[in-house]
């Protein structure tokens, strides 16, 4: 085998794999009961999904154009644990999110104290 027919199989396994992780992820969003479960199906099988996606891209590029795609990866894995967190804890303030179904609520205590010192830094 030549290391072009090396490439393009790899490549392909990725773009596969990336793609069957991204279907997973939205199957997911669409079929999990609530919140917290529908966050974890839209954060990390789509981020896993676009990285592989992205990696077997890159694998056939040329490095200057691929670098681009690094800076893709690194910026994807950097925000979407980021928005994930800020939308379920929007969720959490505002009372959709069902807060009986959680095991542990460790934010419950931190906003009761907020509250009796009057804001997140304590502020009156």
């Amino acid at each position: 085998m030549s290391g072009q027919v090396v490439t393009d199989v790899v490549s392909a396994v990725f773009l596969l794999l990336g793609a069957l992780s991204c279907l997973l992820g939205a199957l997911g969003l669409v079929r999990l009961p609530d919140l917290p479960a529908r966050l974890q199906a839209a954060t990390k099988p789509q981020t896993l999904g676009l990285l592989l996606i992205l990696l077997g891209t890159a694998i056939r590029l040329d490095f200057e154009n691929a670098a681009t795609l690094i800076l893709v990866i690194l910026f994807q894995a950097v925000t979407a644990p980021v928005i994930s967190q800020i939308l379920a804890r929007s969720a959490y303030r505002t009372g959709t999110l069902d807060r009986d179904a959680l095991v542990v609520d460790e934010l419950a205590e931190r906003m009761e104290r907020e509250a009796r010192e009057g804001g997140p830094a304590g502020r009156k």
